[in-house]
């Protein structure tokens, strides 16, 4: 109860907060953002645009997603000498981005955190960052930087693009937190010249939620798309042993506990299975996972922790298959790396999973939250003999060629960045 409250006090204030910045810095009403974005803002943006270099920035709740997901669209704009800003909280990933010849700045963000001094904070200095930058066109990601960087964005008068990574918790959990989170996203989500999802499911619930002040703006990007050539196919592993791997942020939300039950009940039936997690641990998320929790469950000889990684191919060589017993995702960009590189998949019938999963045809769908559905899916999988997961693997392949492609995602920010600033790259 408390958090929800904490969450209204944060809408309360902030609404007030961003009515007394929009008086301070003369932005017009709600009421006339429309024309102002779509008219003034863009065509200045555009003439701006003709005599200066591009200037894209992209806004994250962490910096390695912006690397890891979004390498393509960066290398595109670098290879045009487009100027490149990441706003994010500083990690690892900050010298890679810079060696790519982005400028990145270290954003204060607590992602799990319901403090509304906290998250006014963060609207403020991603404000004041626009006002000072200029940036032509700002492209936003994850649930705070869509909701404080769209309405900051608006009032620094830049134009912003809100992607929609995945709903997270504001859609798996039924609580009163959430439902505020809905009334940030309705009121934050009026000001993005385009809202884009993932997968047709998130559009749709957003849409039937009434969340989308501007339905017409809401874009399907069906995903973040793969570096093919990265992700080559490489063929299953012939030995006697079988590995599973799930691969990413070990968060509850992401079907870790099922998935170590599923474990339990098969380790016995099948000893020559191995259940691995790779993915960092502890991470800031409501839904996080300790390692004193990961460390409990291999001291029981369950699971194999494999730490966390920068590259993930060696790992997805090395299994037999790649398991993701999420709540629900956008379009999960762990399951399509594995699938281009031809191997076989254990999901959820979620919104996302089952965007690059097709039930038999490459991998198994399993219902969610739900132990024994996952550990029989599992154990199907292992019952198949070695062909007909080569044959899976090779549809896996097929489908990543065909519809998840990086370089369409790619021409998507190109339309879009040169329908706002009138620029090419």
């Amino acid at each position: 109860m408390r958090e929800g409250c904490r969450l209204e006090c944060c809408f309360l204030r902030g609404y007030v907060t961003l009515a007394r910045l929009a008086r301070t810095a003369r932005i017009p009403s709600c009421t006339q953002i429309i024309p102002l974005v779509n008219s003034r803002a863009i065509n200045s943006t555009r003439q701006a645009a003709r005599t200066r270099r591009l200037h894209v920035a992209l806004v994250c709740n962490t910096a390695w997603a912006i690397y890891s997901y979004r390498q393509g669209f960066l290398r595109a704009l670098n290879a045009a000498g487009a100027q490149v800003t990441v706003i994010a909280p500083r990690d690892r990933t900050f010298e890679p981005l810079t060696a790519m010849g982005c400028n990145c700045i270290d954003l204060h963000v607590a992602s799990k955190g319901t403090n509304p001094l906290d998250d006014l904070r963060t609207l403020l200095v991603l404000f004041k960052h626009y006002r000072a930058l200029k940036p032509d066109v700002v492209f936003h990601y994850t649930i705070k930087p869509n909701i404080y960087g769209s309405v900051a964005a608006w009032l620094a008068r830049v134009p912003s693009v809100a992607v929609t990574t995945g709903l997270g918790y504001v859609f798996i959990q039924k609580s009163r937190a959430a439902r505020v989170a809905k009334r940030l996203y309705r009121f934050a989500f009026r000001f993005p010249r385009e809202v884009w999802f993932l997968n047709r499911d998130d559009e749709a619930a957003f849409k039937d939620q009434n969340l989308l002040a501007h339905p017409e703006r809401a874009r399907l990007l069906h995903g973040e798309g793969v570096d093919l050539e990265d992700f080559p196919f490489t063929p299953l592993p012939a030995r006697a042993e079988f590995a599973f791997v799930l691969i990413g942020r070990l968060l509850w939300d992401k079907g870790v506990g099922e998935y170590v039950e599923a474990a339990r009940q098969l380790r016995a039936r099948y000893p020559h299975a191995r259940f691995q997690l790779l993915g960092p641990v502890g991470v800031d998320n409501p839904s996080a996972i300790s390692r004193d929790e990961v460390a409990a469950w291999e001291r029981e000889g369950i699971i194999e922790y494999l730490g966390e990684t920068a590259d993930v191919r060696p790992y997805i060589t090395d299994a037999d298959c790649i398991v993701l017993p999420s709540y629900r995702e956008g379009v999960p960009r762990t399951l399509m790396e594995a699938s281009a590189m031809g191997r076989p998949i254990v999901a959820t019938n979620v919104p996302g999973c089952r965007e690059v999963v097709a039930d038999g045809v490459n991998g198994l769908l399993c219902e969610a939250r739900d132990a024994d559905s996952l550990a029989a899916s599992l154990a199907r999988m292992l019952d198949l003999d070695l062909a007909v997961r080569a044959a899976m693997a090779e549809r896996g392949r097929k489908k990543i060629e065909k519809e998840f492609d990086e370089r369409v995602v790619v021409q998507r920010y190109r339309e879009l960045i040169r329908e706002i600033t009138g620029s090419t790259f």
